[in-house]
C-alpha cells in the first residue's frame, strides 16, 4: 500500500510509486478509500496498522542505511522483498539493486557475490533465489527479524 498520506488525512501524497519486482498492483481512488475507511472500522484498523508498520519499516530503514555494511543492507532489503513475493525467486537487475541501496552497482556485484558465497542466495541475470533465509537474517545484526515479521504479520506461532 502506498499513500499513507492520504490515509492520515492529506489531500494527496507527495511520493510516486512503481512497482519493484515483477508482479500486479492494484489502484484504488482516494474517493473511494475515503468514504470505506470512514464506514468500515475494520479497514480503518487495517490501514492504520499497516501505516504505523509503514513508519516504523521506514525509520529502521534509515538507520540501517547509516550504520550497516552493503551486505546486511541487501540480506534485509532481500528478505523484506521475499515477505511480499510468492516463492523464493525474485526478479530485478544488479542495477535495481544498487538504486534501492543507495549504492553503486559494482558493490552491489560484490555484495551479492558475499551471499552467494555464504550460501544464503543464488543470483544470475536478472534474478536472484533465496537460499538460506534464517542465514541471511542472522547476516543482518538484527536489523531484520521479529520488528519486521510482527507488523507485517509473518511471525510464526512459537
Amino acid at each position: 500500500m502506498t499513500g499513507i498520506a492520504v490515509i492520515l488525512g492529506q489531500d494527496s501524497s507527495s511520493n510516486e510509486t512503481y512497482i519493484q519486482v515483477a508482479g500486479n498492483g492494484w489502484r484504488l481512488p482516494v474517493e473511494i478509500l475515503r468514504p470505506a475507511v470512514a464506514e468500515s472500522p475494520s479497514l480503518r484498523t487495517s490501514v492504520l496498522d499497516y501505516a504505523h508498520a509503514f513508519l516504523v519499516q521506514s525509520s529502521r530503514t534509515a538507520l540501517v542505511n547509516g550504520h550497516s555494511k552493503i551486505e546486511e543492507r541487501l540480506a534485509r532489503w532481500l528478505l523484506m522483498i521475499h515477505d511480499r513475493s510468492d516463492g523464493d525467486k525474485i526478479y530485478l537487475t544488479h542495477e535495481f539493486l544498487a538504486t534501492m541501496l543507495g549504492a553503486r552497482r559494482p558493490g552491489v556485484t560484490t555484495a551479492l557475490q558475499m551471499l552467494e558465497y555464504r550460501g544464503l542466495v543464488r543470483a544470475k541475470r536478472g534474478e536472484v533465489t533465496i537460499i538460506d533465509r534464517v542465514g541471511l537474517m542472522e547476516l543482518t545484526h538484527g536489523a531484520y527479524g521479529e520488528e519486521e515479521q510482527r507488523y507485517f504479520g509473518l511471525a510464526t506461532a512459537a
